[in-house]
């Protein structure tokens, strides 16, 4: 059974004996849809999939917790032909089921509801700290507009800047609209204040895993708690390359006879936990001579951007060896 998941509607399709026995659009409520997908085949064993998405997985929780076996995948991982460009809804949930039945699909790991609420404290810091930099260039470009300050002007908006600003003799309605901005500006600036200090003390109740984390070159406060909430106790996967994979770092392969190249990353997973790590990869540098000794190698050769992003998976792989061999990361030694 696939599964294409909209706001208001999920769009079914059953395949059974690689034939399509049933296809519905339904409301978007998992506790009814599970209800009638059981009325519909009653005593059957059922196996149905969907993409991962802004609905997170409660309807993955409302399905297992039904008897349906049930997968959610990343949307990357779905094959699509190069020549097809006709997408609706039945199709797309065709495609899974087909998928599905014959076996081409693969879950994404699954957190529980206590791992996905733990994850919102560093994702809303992310957020706040993305709004309050629209503001800042929103406050900027009103002084660019009316010639206040240069274009190479490079000074950031901070609360001594608005202060100055606030001093400063201009027209009613350019010193009101700056105003205006400069409160939004220092709303979200307590938010983070307060986002520092819930974090502070969920690290404090994830020690075990904050030690690890923090051990690692470049990776501070705010980092250590993204990744731990992402990734959790990277020992949970079963190779390294499960871990590259969920972060979206493993490089694309192309064979053809006994031609094998590889090119870029797969991008799969989440897009904010791989810019971390390659930000975290840049920062570890200059702290670890080791990690900077096979940049230099790397980017000799290939580039600096593969070489950094070589640099992010190797990090990674340490940090995860820490996790199993129940150490904390060593700056400077091979591995």
């Amino acid at each position: 059974m696939g599964i294409d998941v909209h706001k208001a509607t999920y769009a079914v399709v059953c395949v059974c004996q690689q034939r399509i026995v049933k296809t519905a659009t339904v409301p978007a409520d998992p506790a009814q849809f599970a209800a009638s997908v059981l009325r519909w085949f009653p005593g059957a064993t059922l196996a149905s999939a969907y993409e991962a998405g802004f609905s997170g997985f409660v309807l993955h929780r409302v399905l297992a917790a039904a008897g349906i076996t049930n997968i959610v995948v990343n949307p990357a991982s779905v094959a699509v032909a190069a020549n097809d460009r006709v997408k609706t809804d039945r199709r797309d949930a065709k495609k899974l089921a087909v998928d599905l039945a014959d076996g081409r699909l693969r879950g994404i790991s699954i957190p529980t509801e206590a791992e996905e609420l733990a994850r919102l404290l560093p994702r809303t810091r992310a957020q706040i700290v993305e709004h309050r930099a629209t503001i800042a260039r929103q406050i900027k470009a009103k002084l660019y507009q009316f010639g206040l300050i240069p274009p190479a002007s490079r000074r950031r908006i901070s609360s001594r800047y608005l202060r100055e600003l606030a001093a400063c003799s201009l027209p009613a309605e350019l010193h009101a609209s700056l105003a205006l901005l400069a409160d939004q500006w220092r709303f979200a600036t307590r938010q983070l204040l307060e986002v520092r200090r819930l974090l502070r003390d969920q690290a404090t109740a994830q020690a075990a895993l904050e030690t690890v984390y923090r051990s690692a070159p470049g990776i501070g406060a705010v980092v250590a708690r993204t990744l731990a909430t992402e990734l959790g106790d990277m020992s949970r996967f079963a190779n390294e390359r499960a871990l590259l994979s969920s972060t979206g770092l493993t490089p694309s392969a192309y064979a053809s006879g006994a031609s094998m190249r590889r090119g870029h990353i797969s991008r799969q997973g989440a897009s904010r936990l791989r810019h971390v790590l390659v930000e975290t990869a840049w920062r570890a540098l200059p702290r670890d001579p080791i990690l900077q000794a096979i940049f230099d190698r790397i980017a000799a050769t290939r580039g600096k951007q593969r070489a950094i992003v070589a640099i992010a998976r190797r990090l990674i792989g340490r940090i995860r060896a820490c996790f199993r061999h129940g150490t904390t990361y060593a700056v400077g030694t091979a591995g």
